[in-house]
This record gives C-alpha cells, sequence and structure tokens, in this order.
C-alpha cells in the first residue's frame, strides 16, 4: 500500500515522464510501479543501511565516453580512500552509475530509476549541458523529497539561476567564466574578430552565450559562428565549418564542444590554412583531444602549437597544492576502473588528466559535506550542511565557500597551451599568440 506521499510522488513522476513517453518506452511504468516500503528510503533507511548511495549518469560510451570515464576515476580514488578508512560516519560511499552516452533521453530515464527504484540519497558526477538541462525539471518536481544534484561536470548558467539553481550545488567556474577570460585576453592582445565553433545544443549555446557577452563591453560582436552536431567522431570531417570559419577572417576561434569533435575541427582547420588561435572551454576534455591530434604524426606540432585551453581546475603537475600531491597518490595507489557491465568500448585512461582531477575536488568536498551531516544521513539536512561551508581549504590554493546565494564553490579559471607534447600554464598571451 502506497503513502499518500508516495503517490503524489509517482503521480509528479507520470507527468515528469509524460513527453518522454515514446523514447522511455516501459521504463516509465516500471517505475510507476514500484512496490516501496514506506521504511526503505533512501535517505538512510533499511534499504541502504551501512552506505551512502550516490546517483550517477554520465557517459562511459561513445565518442565522449572519456569525459565520463576521466571525471568517475578521480571522484572513484577519493572515496576509495575514505571506505578504506571506515567510510563516512560508519557508511560506506557507494556509486550507483548507469551510461547515458552523453544523450538527453538515456539520461532522464537512467534518473528516474536512480531516485524511485534505487533511491540514491543525491545525485552525483553528471556530465554535461544537454543531459544535465533535461534533469533539472526532474529535481524541481521532487522537490519536496530534497533530491539535489552535486557537482556535475558542465559550466553552464541553468543550474546556477531560477528556476533550477536551487537544485544544484556546483564546484567548477562557468562557461560564461571561462569564455568572458578567453574573450578578455585575446581582445587585449589585439585579437577582436572572434568567431565561435559550437555544439548545436544547450551547451554550445550556453559557451555561445558567453562568448557574445564578453565581446559586448568592448563594442564587438561574433566575428562568424559554425555549429556541429553533438556525436561527432573524429573521423569525421569539419571541412565545412572551417570553411564558413575561414570566410569570416577571425582573429581567433572560441570552440564549445567535446573532444572528438573539436579535435577535427582543429585538424582541418591547419590543414585549410586556418593559421589563427583555436581556444577550446575545460569541458573539450584536454588529454583525449591532444591524444587525437598528435597520436601517430610526425607533424604533431603543427596541430597543437595555436591551441590554448582554459580549465576550471589547476595543473595536475602543480605539486606545490597539497590536494594535486593527494590526488596523484591516490590514483596511483587505486587506479580505478570503470566498472566491466559500464564498459561497451575500448577506452585507455589517462594516469592524470584536468578531468579526473576534477572528480576528485568534487568527491573530496562532497565527502566533507557529508561529514557535517554528523552521522544523520538526512537529505532535508543537505543544504545546512552544504551552506556551512565557508573559506574551506580545498587543498587548490582557493577557499570554498557556499551560502544561499552563493552555490557555486571555485571562482578561477586556468589557461594552458601545449608544450613537447603535454598541456602547461599559459603564462604571456602576448608572447603566444601576438
Amino acid at each position: 500500500m502506497l503513502t499518500r506521499k508516495e503517490l503524489i510522488r509517482y503521480g509528479l513522476a507520470a507527468a515528469v515522464l509524460a513527453p518522454w513517453g515514446r523514447a522511455l518506452g516501459g521504463a516509465a511504468s516500471r517505475f510507476l510501479q514500484a512496490d516501496t516500503d514506506p521504511a526503505d528510503t533512501g535517505a538512510g533507511g533499511p534499504l541502504h543501511a551501512g552506505e551512502i548511495v550516490l546517483g550517477v549518469s554520465a557517459a562511459f560510451s561513445g565518442p565522449s565516453r572519456g569525459l565520463g570515464t576521466e571525471l568517475y576515476r578521480g571522484a572513484s580514488a577519493y572515496f576509495s580512500r575514505v571506505n578504506e578508512n571506515g567510510g563516512i560516519n560508519g557508511r560506506r560511499i557507494v556509486l550507483k552509475m548507469y551510461d547515458d552516452g552523453y544523450q538527453p533521453d538515456p539520461c532522464v530515464e537512467n534518473t528516474m530509476k536512480l531516485m524511485l527504484e534505487d533511491q540514491v540519497f543525491l545525485l552525483f558526477g553528471y556530465v554535461g549541458t544537454p543531459t544535465v538541462t533535461r534533469v533539472l525539471p526532474l529535481l524541481k518536481k521532487f522537490q519536496d523529497e530534497n533530491i539535489f544534484m552535486f557537482f556535475p561536470f558542465t559550466g553552464a548558467q541553468p543550474q546556477r539561476q531560477p528556476p533550477y539553481g536551487d537544485f544544484a550545488f556546483n564546484l567548477r567556474a562557468s562557461y560564461a567564466q571561462e569564455t568572458a577570460g578567453l574573450v578578455n585576453n585575446f581582445v587585449g592582445i589585439g585579437k577582436e574578430r572572434i568567431a565561435v565553433f559550437y555544439q548545436a545544443d544547450a551547451y554550445g549555446r550556453s559557451g555561445w552565450a558567453g562568448v557574445r557577452a564578453a565581446l559586448a563591453p568592448h563594442g564587438l560582436r561574433i566575428a562568424g559562428e559554425a555549429t556541429y552536431s553533438r556525436g561527432a567522431p573524429y573521423t569525421g570531417t569539419m571541412r565545412r565549418q572551417v570553411e564558413i570559419l575561414k570566410a569570416a577572417e577571425p582573429d581567433a576561434v572560441v570552440c564549445i564542444g567535446a573532444y572528438a569533435a573539436c579535435a577535427a575541427f582543429a585538424r582541418d582547420a591547419v590543414d585549410l590554412g586556418l593559421e589563427v588561435p583555436i581556444a577550446n572551454l575545460s569541458f573539450v576534455g584536454s588529454e583525449n583531444m591532444l591524444k587525437l591530434l598528435t597520436e601517430g604524426r610526425e607533424d604533431s606540432e603543427a596541430y597543437t602549437r595555436l591551441l590554448v585551453n582554459s580549465q576550471v581546475v589547476p595543473s595536475y603537475e602543480d605539486l606545490s597544492l597539497p590536494s594535486v600531491r593527494e590526488y596523484r597518490d591516490l590514483m596511483a595507489r587505486y587506479d580505478p576502473q570503470v566498472p566491466p557491465e559500464l564498459v561497451k568500448e575500448e577506452y585507455a585512461p589517462f594516469p592524470h588528466s584536468f578531468g579526473s582531477l576534477e572528480g576528485f575536488l568534487n568527491a573530496k568536498l562532497l565527502a566533507e559535506i557529508l561529514r557535517r551531516l554528523d552521522g544523520e544521513v538526512d537529505r532535508a539536512r543537505l543544504e545546512e550542511a552544504v551552506f556551512s561551508v565557508r573559506d574551506f581549504d580545498l587543498g587548490v590554493g582557493e577557499a570554498v565557500s557556499f551560502g544561499p546565494d552563493r552555490r557555486q564553490g571555485l571562482q578561477t579559471v586556468y589557461y594552458t597551451v601545449v608544450e613537447d607534447g603535454r598541456f602547461v600554464a599559459l603564462e604571456d598571451w602576448q608572447a603566444k599568440f601576438a
């Protein structure tokens, strides 16, 4: 017998799932027919005794599988150490994981399953704007259940502003901050004609809007734009997009996409003579992009010398930072691998990456928040625990603070270029690009 609260919850699920009825197939009926004991709650009842279960839907397959894999590996390294030392107030942290291939419909289905069947405590480690933006309305519909999303791998605005900002917490800087930094640095060295290459979805438009907003105070407009479809592989051609932007005669191009498509664009830009700086946002997956552009090439420097990638975490080679030293130690100690049941295609992970360092920091901060619950695994106290984080030393040289009007922990954007086959800090824009 379902309680009144559960009937309301599943009624909301039906309303939310309706627009995706065809895409979800029988999933909706499975969720709505779930026979749940009211005592078996995802907030610490018998269903998850001795555990704190975090729900993950991310890209572990398809052209962007490196993004979900690297983020997971970093988080898993930190949680492995936590569990090895007794967990959080005696409870092990467990990740309940599903693959969405960086596609919105599977992500929605996975999220409904995580919330209603798996009854996870919170959502964690989601990857991408097109997926996250489709999940946010679910969290609003289920707001009475206090289900929050923590630290998604996206810098987009929807989870940072009304009407969905109250249901997510972010650690990384936003795409608006990344694009503003890139634009301002380019304009500062006289490169005012800035074009945009972007993914034709919510992620791409978010970055496009950031570039446009950053240009406006300088009295400038986007010089040219070209798009591509999400999921485009490196083996595909970006010739048409390069030709469109080349005709606009840009001084630089800002790319808002994932590593396979952005690497293909950078490759074709060089081959077709578009000799201008090509910038990428942190989401691109820098190491995977670099591998595609350089593997098996004797002339790889020609394809990387004008790249500049923004990052939202410091370099994983900066051993002056305590968390970087800790990250490298735990990655070597545990060498986390994606669970075999989620592996559909071959992928060789990197010993270190910006993505896995971000996942590591996400896990480190979440563990601190969970400790502040003082053993009470209660979703209703999560916001209070997050807001108690004030000037917390995460070990990256920037203190983290949260509050009712501050739901993003870090603000710093870093800039990197390729030297000797690896991304290093960009010290002088004028010397590198002018």
